[in-house]
């Protein structure tokens, strides 16, 4: 498939209408979520011989029944586990922008939407997967808080961080993809802009920008400002203390490799050797690891709860770096995981945190603490207005 052309971080005006209120819709369904009567491959060959799925997942139920017509599987990083979108097996979706990467792991998702071909991406974010494609082309990809959308039928990555969500083009269909999907109302209100207050990190989340995103992060920054946002600028030392949290790998390592050691054992050479590597770092993890990790984060969550307790939102770039050319990762494996470390740097923050968030274009996330989802829906709402009146 040739997707059009688009610049990078691209919206698209023509569609920042909401979906009509019981009106059908197109959805594209990432190849994690069971379908009845398919195969869910999760972008791999290891489950090619499984057995078809007996029922929907919860996620595309749901969907189904709001009027939603599926028109298709998309392609995806291997068991979700990547940012970057490569896949090896069945192709790479190709960005609105060129032959570069769409981000993922929600990768067919993006393109999906950014396409037209379907309204709504659904598709999951584990540590940025709905974020940055939608950030690397220029849509809205929106994490809710995990526990508010079911998972059942999704095949894990991570049980501790994985979220099911949409990617859309615009911020009025996200906030109805995720009352959709969560079964329930956002609580919406006319609050001006002028009325919110957000924190800038200057630690970590601004580091490292390149040229271009820097240029468009601070474009938008002062596009906010001009409409009234209330600003201000803070510092947040425990974002230094996340490595010391992840020392032994982070969850997503030890709770796959529970659920691949069994096939990894016996058919490694028919996983994507960078996937079946990060897996493989849950392998040596030990149950006082595992309980230790749980304890940090839950202490590192109140903390940060704290201190950004007197803040609406946070708002800081989605990702430090412009979507890589497919040729630059597909066989320079040092190149890869900077990339990738670089795409999930910021959204993977908001999954430690337990949080929700949003990216919205140009490059701009909304974030903040669990359970803050409808201030961060009706905020993003505000924002959009405002960049692109």
């Amino acid at each position: 498939m040739t997707l059009p052309s688009h610049t990078f971080l691209k919206t698209y005006p023509a569609l920042f209408e909401p979906l009509p209120a019981h009106a059908t819709f197109k959805f594209s369904i990432k190849d994690l979520f069971d379908v009845a009567g398919e195969v869910t491959t999760a972008g791999s060959k290891v489950l090619l011989g499984a057995a078809p799925a007996k029922i929907d997942a919860i996620a595309v139920t749901r969907l189904k029944a709001a009027g939603g017509i599926a028109v298709g599987r998309t392609n995806m990083s291997e068991f979700a586990f990547s940012g970057v979108g490569w896949n090896p097996h069945y192709g790479t979706p190709v960005n609105p922008s060129g032959e570069r990467v769409t981000g993922g792991s929600s990768s067919g998702a993006a393109a999906s939407v950014a396409s037209g071909l379907a309204d709504i991406g659904l598709g999951s974010d584990t540590g940025g997967s709905l974020r940055i494609p939608a950030a690397l082309c220029g849509l809205v990809g929106f994490k809710s808080t995990a526990r508010l959308v079911p998972t059942t039928g999704a095949l894990p990555l991570s049980p501790t961080l994985d979220t099911i969500g949409a990617i859309t083009r615009n911020v009025a269909t996200a906030l109805q993809a995720h009352e959709i999907l969560a079964a329930r109302t956002v609580v919406r209100n006319n609050k001006p802009l002028s009325d919110y207050r957000v924190a800038i990190v200057d630690n970590v989340l601004t580091d490292g920008m390149e040229a271009g995103v820097a240029d468009t992060w601070h474009k938008g920054l002062q596009a906010l400002k001009n409409k009234g946002l209330q600003i201000e600028h803070i510092q947040l030392p425990e974002l230094a203390e996340i490595a010391e949290i992840n020392k032994t790998g982070g969850f997503s390592p030890v709770e796959s490799y529970l659920w691949h050691k069994d096939l990894i054992a016996t058919r490694e050479a028919d996983y994507d050797p960078r996937v079946a590597k990060r897996i493989l770092l849950g392998k040596a993890a030990n149950e006082l690891d595992y309980l230790r990790l749980i304890q940090c984060r839950n202490d590192w969550i109140t903390r940060v709860t704290a201190k950004l307790a007197n803040f609406d939102a946070v708002l800081s770039p989605t990702v430090p770096i412009m979507a890589p050319t497919i040729a630059s990762i597909q066989s320079d494996d040092v190149e890869f995981f900077r990339v990738n470390a670089l795409l999930l740097r910021n959204p993977s923050i908001v999954n430690l945190l337990d949080g929700c968030a949003i990216a919205l274009p140009p490059n701009l996330m909304l974030w903040h603490a669990a359970l803050r989802d409808d201030t961060i829906l009706n905020l993003a709402l505000r924002c959009e207005e405002a960049l692109t009146a």
